[in-house]
């Protein structure tokens, strides 16, 4: 049976449609999953992914498409196909590499636009209804923030951020969406420096402050915020 939540966690077709131009192939969803994996520090360069039976399980796809998906970033250099009894496939010691010939700053726009209206969207309409748990959860990921001097951990904690604020806001289904728009766009920019993480979590607190209070408007300023200051760190 697909687990229909799975780790990964489809989103559903409908859901796709959001997407600016389209949505996602089978293998554009399992390439987005990966890199976020990759960015969460699930997974790092040499480790072992889970075998294509078990991802298309947790992606609620084909495994045959699954399959495509890998050879096809095999051949692309972002994973790496070993055979034998120690065999599968591996994240490429390559990848940093590889993404960064990838990186394209037009679509990035297009997916960091979109991204910032599904926020903005998601704080007008849960303004004032967040419960508090959620919140100190969020709060404690910015507290972590204010305080990691490791690059790769603020990267990690910045992007749970958002995925748990998608959540919070906006339920599971929500988060799966935002899990494809923050894998993709793992893919087409460099992770952002320690000090544009710093800055941004300076809004981060901001947002969680006014949602707490209910304030929908100066909410919406802090997530606009953050977006000028992602913006400011990679001028078009």
């Amino acid at each position: 049976m697909v687990n229909a939540a799975g780790k990964f966690g489809p989103y559903g077709g409908g859901d796709t449609r959001l997407l600016p131009g389209r949505g996602p192939t089978g293998s554009e969803l399992v390439r987005s999953r990966i890199a976020l994996r990759v960015r969460l520090r699930s997974v790092s360069p040499g480790d072992r992914l889970p075998d294509a039976g078990v991802l298309a399980e947790e992606l609620g796809i084909s495994e045959i498409t699954v399959r495509r998906a890998l050879e096809g970033m095999c051949q692309d250099g972002l994973l790496d196909r070993r055979r034998g009894r120690a065999g599968g496939t591996f994240v490429a010691e390559g990848w940093d590499t590889v993404v960064a010939l990838m990186h394209d700053a037009d679509e990035a726009a297009s997916l960091d636009a979109f991204h910032l209206l599904l926020e903005c969207g998601l704080v007008a309409h849960s303004a004032g209804e967040v419960e508090p748990g959620p919140l100190q959860a969020l709060q404690t990921l910015v507290g972590e923030m204010d305080v990691s001097d490791d690059p790769a951990r603020l990267v990690e904690l910045e992007t749970r951020f958002h995925l748990d604020l998608a959540e919070a806001l906006g339920g599971a289904g929500v988060r799966e969406f935002a899990s494809d728009l923050l894998g993709r766009l793992s893919l087409l920019l460099p992770a952002p420096a320690p000090e544009v993480i710093r800055a941004r979590n300076r809004c981060h607190a901001e947002l969680l402050a006014e949602l707490g209070r209910g304030a929908m408007d100066p909410a919406v300023r802090a997530v606009k915020a953050h977006q000028q200051a992602h913006e400011e760190a990679h001028p078009s």
